[in-house]
């Protein structure tokens, strides 16, 4: 058994050295491993940072270029009011319009709550709000 816990932790440095490049992936890495020592010991800590680093990696911020382009995008007409608070890696709900970024299709923007919001087209996910 302390033979297979070594082995997974090995692999966990190995593999996830690249991962540990980016802030988001090393705070998805950290609370997945903490949650999942609670849930399941040192095996669970090994499974839920993988899994940490992985959503961690998916949520990684975009491009300032992208950040300047929302942050300076003039806002709507209309006021966008939604009753969720806004939350990075929760999806908008389908009545919020998202607009495509022009240079940049990976990514689109919201002015939701007087908050402007970078999300990911496809899934409608909060990548970042901008403050």
């Amino acid at each position: 058994m302390n033979i297979k816990v070594v082995g997974i932790a090995a692999s966990i440095l190995l593999a996830s050295t690249a991962a540990f490049a980016q802030s988001s992936t090393v705070t998805g890495a950290a609370g997945g491993a903490a949650t999942g020592a609670i849930i399941g010991g040192p095996a669970g800590a090994a499974v839920g940072g993988i899994v940490g680093g992985v959503a961690g990696t998916l949520l990684d911020p975009p491009p300032q270029k992208v950040v300047t382009y929302v942050q300076q995008v003039p806002a709507p007409s209309e006021r966008v009011v939604v009753k969720d608070k806004i939350v990075v890696g929760q999806p908008l709900p389908k009545t919020v319009v998202v607009t495509p970024v022009p240079d940049d299709p990976k990514y689109a923007y919201a002015v939701v709550n007087d908050q402007r919001v970078i999300v990911e087209p496809s899934s409608r996910k909060v990548i970042q709000v901008i403050q």
